[in-house]
């Protein structure tokens, strides 16, 4: 079956110990307790999906019924114990699902089917994939059966779960971890499997390819599978093609982005992440590939491009290079805290998409305008408006240790050193001055989304934690900072919480509006006008206290 599969997964599914990759530790030490004749009652194999856990079971239930034994065993012409093992009608050799065999009914029918010895060849044995899928009482009904079983009975068990698994289990059984493939033992592979297949593909492809696999060679092959399908046979799966057909995009944008964070090109930043969403990659795609590449950004000088996994060619590690050089590694550490943080909140909000935006604008003014260069040359500045090109920033003292929402300076602009320069005009000290000063300079738009999309969870002096629903504008951090350096001439922190906060202001209105509402629909006034109006509804109340406002 495997032979004329067209599913490379499957065509080049390992038959024999080696044609194992990456477990040479574990092949050694099974290998050699069979030929020592002290083979484990149970097995158990664990790691990532797709690492070989399955088909180690499989090799082992060959290599432990193979009528030509250990030494010869079968990899072309096979033996009827090894065929039927692989294609799973061996009379002596089950394979089970954990998770369509749960219970412990189904449990006690195999302890039962194991009190026979077998047919055909040396050993029963049982094949349990996804064993962590098995109940609680299932794993006990197995107890006494692992520790003391017949001589010719073995299991085997894979799992992907080992933390579900009993303790007690494992204690009887030998257990192996199965390591993720290293990239160039799978890069290598790949390259052998793309030759047997006659494709063309590149060598920037195939290291996508490893990438995204992450350690796991049934993906590595799935994803090759794909790619070769998805191209005439004329053409070649080339890194530009492959990123397209995988979901992933050119990392020379991702550092395009970086520059002009730092450069504080707001406008040009989203319109790049833009594309990259255009392109179909997904937000929690994009900022762990954000984050690997601030790793690169870190640490790039003890670096050699062979020792990188991002796809990156030599002008894209040179380009790196440059920058990183230029970047203060403070700059580069809040970075990394920050992005951390990006990634659990894409677990709470709804619109991944614009909580991606508005991360990469909070990044700019994270840190300041103020660079290396103006920091040496502000004792003999004598322009402070005069306008610097290729500028990278790096924190000021005030911003080291904590994330700031901190309005980044348009040097361009002369006005901007009139608000550096900005007088402490009121005394913010609550929530409601908050916004009775909005409605006092008229910043309507602003009290209208304190009022309604924000829930209160602190306000202390030059903090504010929120949290906010779906209709919150894109702009209103950057706004509400901008608000509070002009009224109080300090900078304030504003972060988002995980915490849902107090219901927002129109909710509380809504909810005092209704209990008046219930308390009218009381009195003598209401129910004899209901009597004379019977299609009439009451829909506001108005109190004293409100009359008085």
């Amino acid at each position: 079956m495997t032979k004329n599969s067209k599913v490379l997964a499957l065509k080049y599914r390992p038959q024999t110990f080696d044609d194992l990759i990456g477990q040479q530790v574990v092949v050694d030490t099974i290998t050699n307790s069979i030929k020592a004749n002290k083979t484990p009652n149970a097995y158990l194999f664990t790691g990532i999906r797709g690492i070989g856990k399955t088909t180690t079971a499989r090799i082992v239930a060959k290599a432990l019924n193979c009528s030509n034994g250990i030494d010869n065993l079968c990899k072309e012409n096979f033996c009827d114990n090894c065929d039927g093992i692989i294609n799973s009608n061996h009379i002596d050799v089950m394979e089970i699902d954990g998770a369509s065999h749960t219970s412990i009914d189904n449990v006690r029918e195999l302890i039962e089917f194991s009190r026979y010895g077998p047919t055909s060849s040396k050993y029963k044995i049982f094949i349990i994939d996804e064993v962590h899928m098995l109940s609680k009482q299932a794993f006990n009904a197995l107890l006494k059966t692992l520790e003391e079983p017949p001589e010719y009975l073995k299991f085997i068990f894979a799992t992907t779960e080992i933390k579900k698994i009993p303790i007690t289990v494992i204690s009887r059984c030998q257990r192996f971890d199965l390591s993720r493939i290293k990239s160039s033992e799978l890069l290598d592979f790949l390259k052998k499997i793309k030759d047997k297949e006659n494709g063309k593909v590149s060598d920037d492809a195939l290291k996508l390819i490893v990438k995204i696999s992450e350690g796991s060679v049934r993906d590595a092959l799935s994803l090759l599978d794909r790619g070769l399908l998805s191209l005439d046979d004329k053409k070649e799966l080339d890194l530009s093609s492959a990123q397209k057909i995988f979901g992933y995009f050119d990392k020379s944008q991702l550092i395009k982005i970086f520059e002009l964070i730092f450069e504080g090109e707001e406008k040009k930043v989203i319109d790049i992440y833009r594309k990259i969403y255009d392109q179909g990659v997904e937000p929690k795609v994009f900022i762990n590939d954000f984050l690997e590449i601030v790793y690169y950004f870190k640490n790039i000088n003890a670096l050699s491009i062979e020792s990188t996994n991002f796809s990156l060619n030599d002008e894209d590690f040179n380009k790196i290079k440059k920058i990183a050089n230029e970047v203060d590694n403070q700059v580069l550490l809040l970075f990394w805290q920050f992005t951390i943080r990006t990634i659990d909140e894409l677990d709470i909000v709804v619109n991944q998409n614009l909580s991606i935006e508005m991360f990469l604008l909070r990044l700019m003014y994270l840190s300041s305008k103020k660079s290396k260069e103006e920091t040496i040359e502000k004792k003999n500045l004598t322009n402070p408006i005069e306008k610097k090109e290729n500028i990278i920033p790096s924190l000021n003292t005030e911003t080291v240790g904590q994330i700031k929402n901190i309005v980044q300076e348009k040097k361009s602009k002369p006005e901007i050193k009139n608000e550096i320069k900005a007088e402490k005009k009121y005394q913010i000290s609550s929530f409601k001055d908050l916004l009775e000063i909005c409605l006092k300079e008229k910043e309507m738009k602003l009290k209208y989304e304190l009022e309604n999309n924000i829930n209160l969870v602190s306000f202390e002096k030059n903090r504010v934690e929120i949290s906010f629903n779906d209709n919150l504008d894109k702009n209103f951090v950057k706004d509400l900072s901008l608000k509070f350096f002009e009224w109080t001439g300090e900078r304030w922190i504003i972060t988002f919480s995980k915490k849902k906060g107090d219901i927002t202001i129109k909710e509380k209105e809504l909810n005092k509006m209704k209990k008046l509402i219930k308390e009218a629909e009381k009195t003598e006034l209401y129910k004899n006008m209901i009597k004379e109006f019977p299609d009439a509804n009451l829909i506001e109340v108005n109190s004293k206290e409100q009359k008085e406002e």
